[in-house]
């Protein structure tokens, strides 16, 4: 039953549930729109995976030390993971934008020149996923939420 005690595991599965759960209000203040579907998906303000990341080795100093070596590797694996998140990750969003758009040109050209009539829901393609990574700012706000919700967490418990 120590799992149960693990204070880094638990405020790192807390973190992504927050990030998840705040960027739904964040995109109705951006856009006056509501949108369940981004509790479930990637990419958004603020970055899940960086919080969770970054309140894992939060929770690691506080239980360990800065000195530990496992402190040493939670941070190398925020390091990376952060990394990723607006790098491979990022791009790969990047060049899902630019397909969709090609696709989406090419269907209205077929369309246009054979005159075919519009397909059933159930027929239409699935868009590629253009969300896969974060920008800097997601990034460094998600980092920032793991860091200061594993803090108040250890605050209130402790």
């Amino acid at each position: 039953m120590d799992l149960l005690l693990n204070f880094p595991l638990w405020s790192a599965i807390a973190a992504i549930f927050f990030a998840q759960f705040v960027k739904v209000p964040i995109h109705f203040i951006a856009t006056r729109k509501v949108n369940w579907a981004l509790l479930t998906s990637t990419g958004g303000m603020p970055s899940s995976h960086s919080a969770a990341v970054t309140a894992l080795s939060t929770g690691v100093a506080l239980e360990t030390g800065l000195d530990s070596p496992v402190f040493a590797i939670s941070a190398v694996f925020a390091i990376i993971t952060m990394f990723d998140a607006t790098g491979v990750r990022r791009q790969a969003g990047e060049q899902a934008i630019v397909l969709n758009q090609l696709m989406s040109d090419f269907n209205h050209f077929v369309e246009e020149a054979k005159v075919w009539q519009k397909k059933g829901e159930q027929e239409k393609r699935k868009e590629l996923k253009e969300l896969l990574g974060h920008k800097p700012i997601e990034v460094f706000f998600g980092g920032l939420t793991g860091i200061l919700l594993t803090l108040f967490l250890h605050y209130i418990i402790s």
